[in-house]
Parts: structure tokens; C-alpha cells; sequence
């Protein structure tokens, strides 16, 4: 299903056939903001806007326009661990969407006027997440988690930082990490595999190999709290969680179904069930499972009326002792492990997450797994697994609280 390559200078491909008109393509860097220090908080996210912004062959105004020209789109994204660069285009432009990453992600040159522009960009974008208060509560929520950690940095940095931020200063975080060792080149489309090497050969293959100064440091033990930061909001913003398990961890697929089956995206989600449909307490309600390479957090997030927020809290942890207390029945466990697996393929059928997934799987793992290998991991699990897993993890010690009030 998935092909592999590396190319001499050191990075890797992952491939997927698909008969379509349209090719998603990306490179996955395996820097985030967990890899900056001091002063470069917020760095590799400014990097994701101002790589953008002239090479040494181009100008901003035509890396633009090179593929929105042609109908496509240009796109990057940053989180803790790895950036995105990534283009989405018609079949037969693929060698145009190619050549242009390779000309940003290796001949950038962030022009100092077009540096300055773009820390406003990014400071606007600062205030607008702060007036969000429902996305804002999972940053400090893991403040708190890792804290005297980087991954308790905000992906955004701090104004400050921003403001600082120079082009030497860029180009030399840039040159240090941005290398072909950390990089994946994944792409889902309708292209010959041998033309696709081809084609990386000609416009990636040709930069030195280069080796990453990265170094993680493991996270410290989860640090509990129970905390309560005031904000004139109309909602009570809780955020419930606890440590979870990595991404090497051979529990997480038995806590990814656990996630879903409490707050995942489905309706009939136990927490939608049980607060908002049975009691009208709030209008959003998930859970969220984050995975990280050496660390791992769960939360479950609610807006509710600040009246509802002591009776919320108890159903929520009602919730949780619900999988202590009583292991799944056969059939509540077959069906909760078909609903998972549906829902996988379904996202997976959209060639674009497709290509973001076995990017990032392949950045982590080196290897991606198939949907029949997926599914087989979930159709593995028993009641007794999932009961496990929740008695290891739902404990008072390990469950933590951060509210907007």
C-alpha cells in the first residue's frame, strides 16, 4: 500500500498511489517549538510564515503565486515536535509544487523588510488566539503539565520574543535544524512511483547530507494542579486531565480507544451523552489524547454554564470511574472498536489527511502502519486491556483541573 525510498542525501519518502486529478505533497521537519530555547521561543513557528517570505531565486510575490496561480494551494503548519510544509495541487503540476518546496525549505534567505512585516502578522495572530479563550486553555493547561519544560512553550512565543526575532538569528536556528536527516518527503497521488523518485532526486536529492543539532530532553514527571485563572468570559472554560502514554507505548492504541469512546467526535460519545444531551450543561464537550514522542497528555474540555460547573466536574469523573468499575461487555467493546476503525478510514479517505498521517507516522516511526494493520492493534484489545489502562491512569493523583472563570 505505502512505498519507500531515501534519497542519497539522507531524506526520506513515503508514497501512496491514488487514480485522482489532484496530488497532495509535504515535507515533514522533525523540528517544533520543543526545540527551541530562550530567546528562540516561537522561532520554528515564525520560520513556518517567513519561509515563505524570498529565496535566493525568488521573491515572496512569486512563491505566492507559483502554485495559488495554477489553482492549487501552499500551504505549513508547526506543532511541538515537527513543521509541515505542504501543497495541494493538480496531478500534473506536482514537479512545479516540488521544485518551489525545495527552493523555500533549502534557499530561503528571510529578506529582513519582509522579517519585519511579518512579526506583525504574527503578533496579530498572538492577540487573536489569546481572545479565544476555548484554544488558549490547552496551552496553559500544559504550562502547568511541563512546566520547566519546552513543551510547555506556546508554538506562538511570546511577543517579546517575536519582536526580537532578526534574520541571522532566524538563519542560524534555521540552518542548524531545518536538515535532510530530519526531513520526510510524503506525497498521496497520481504519479508513477519511479517518475515520483525521479522528480525528488532532481529537486531535493542535490542538497548536501546534513546532520540536525537537535538533542530532546525528556519530559519531568506531570506536575498535578488544581488552578483557576480569572477571565471575564460568559462560559466556565474546564480543561480535565492527566498524563498518558507516548507514542512508543504499546497502551496507546488501548487509550486511543478509550478517548474516543469518552469524548471523541461521534455523538454518542459517553461525555456527550451523559452532560449535554442528559443535562443541556454545555455546548462543546471532547476529549483529546496528545501524544507526544517521550510524553503524553489527555483532556477533556468543556464550555458550561458557571452554575453547572461543580455538578459537571462530578460527571465527568463519574465518567472515569465508569471504566474502573466496569469492563466493557463484548459487545460494547466490538462496537466501540468498529466505530474507531470506521472512523480512521474515513479520515484517511481524504488523500490530504492521508498525506499528513503517513508523513508524521513515518517523521516518528519510520514506517507507516496500513488501515488492516490499525485495525487488526484495535481488534486486538480485550475488556480487560481498556479496564487496565483506566485504573493506571484515572487515579486522583495522576487527574488535574484549570479552569477560565
Amino acid at each position: 500500500m505505502y512505498q519507500y525510498h531515501t534519497l542519497s542525501n539522507g531524506i526520506r519518502v513515503v508514497f501512496r498511489q491514488k487514480d485522482s486529478s489532484v496530488t497532495h505533497a509535504g515535507v515533514y521537519v522533525n523540528v517544533g517549538s520543543r526545540d527551541e530555547k530562550g530567546k528562540e521561543e516561537g522561532l520554528a513557528h515564525f520560520i513556518e510564515h517567513s519561509i515563505f517570505k524570498g529565496t535566493t531565486h525568488r521573491k515572496s510575490y512569486h512563491i505566492l503565486n507559483r502554485i495559488d496561480g495554477v489553482g492549487g494551494e501552499l500551504n505549513a503548519f508547526t506543532t511541538k515536535e515537527s513543521t509541515c510544509i505542504y501543497t495541494t495541487s493538480l496531478s500534473i503540476h506536482l514537479e512545479r509544487c516540488l521544485e518551489l518546496m525545495s527552493d523555500i525549505i533549502f534557499n530561503s534567505i528571510f529578506p529582513e523588510n519582509e522579517i519585519e512585516k511579518e512579526k506583525d502578522v504574527v503578533l496579530e495572530e498572538i492577540n487573536s488566539y489569546e481572545d479565544y479563550p476555548a484554544e488558549l486553555i490547552y496551552d496553559d493547561f500544559e504550562a502547568l503539565a511541563f512546566e520547566g519544560h519546552p513543551l510547555a512553550h506556546n508554538i506562538l512565543g511570546t511577543k517579546k520574543n517575536v519582536k526580537a526575532f532578526s534574520t541571522p538569528f532566524i538563519r542560524d536556528f534555521f540552518t542548524r535544524n531545518y536538515t535532510p536527516d530530519q526531513m520526510v518527503i510524503s506525497v498521496v497521488g497520481n504519479i508513477e512511483f519511479k517518475r515520483l523518485i525521479h522528480l525528488l532526486d532532481r529537486h531535493f536529492g542535490g542538497y548536501s547530507p546534513r546532520t540536525s543539532s537537535i538533542h530532546r530532553d525528556t519530559p519531568p514527571r506531570f506536575h498535578q494542579f488544581d488552578t483557576t485563572i480569572h477571565k471575564k468570559t460568559h462560559q466556565v472554560h474546564a480543561l480535565i486531565g492527566c498524563s498518558a502514554y507516548n507514542c512508543f507505548d504499546e497502551k496507546k492504541v488501548g487509550f486511543t480507544l478509550i478517548n474516543n469512546m469518552l469524548g471523541g467526535p461521534a455523538m454518542n460519545s459517553r461525555l456527550n451523552v451523559a452532560i449535554r444531551e442528559k443535562y443541556g450543561f454545555c455546548y462543546t464537550i471532547e476529549s483529546q489524547y496528545t501524544p507526544f514522542t517521550d510524553a503524553g497528555l489527555f483532556y477533556i474540555y468543556a464550555g458550561i454554564e458557571p452554575e453547572a460547573k461543580e455538578k459537571y466536574v462530578e460527571l465527568v469523573m463519574k465518567e472515569l470511574e465508569r471504566f474502573k468499575k466496569r469492563p466493557l461487555t463484548t459487545l460494547q467493546l466490538h462496537t466501540a472498536q468498529q466505530q474507531l476503525i470506521a472512523q480512521i478510514s474515513i479520515e484517511n479517505d481524504l488523500s490530504l489527511n492521508e498525506m499528513q498521517s503517513i508523513g508524521k507516522a513515518h517523521l516518528i516511526y519510520n514506517k507507516v502502519d496500513t488501515i488492516k494493520e490499525m485495525s487488526d492493534d484495535i481488534e486486538s484489545l480485550t475488556p480487560s486491556v481498556i479496564q487496565d489502562i483506566a485504573n493506571e491512569l484515572f487515579v486522583d493523583s495522576n487527574i488535574s483541573f484549570l479552569y477560565y472563570d
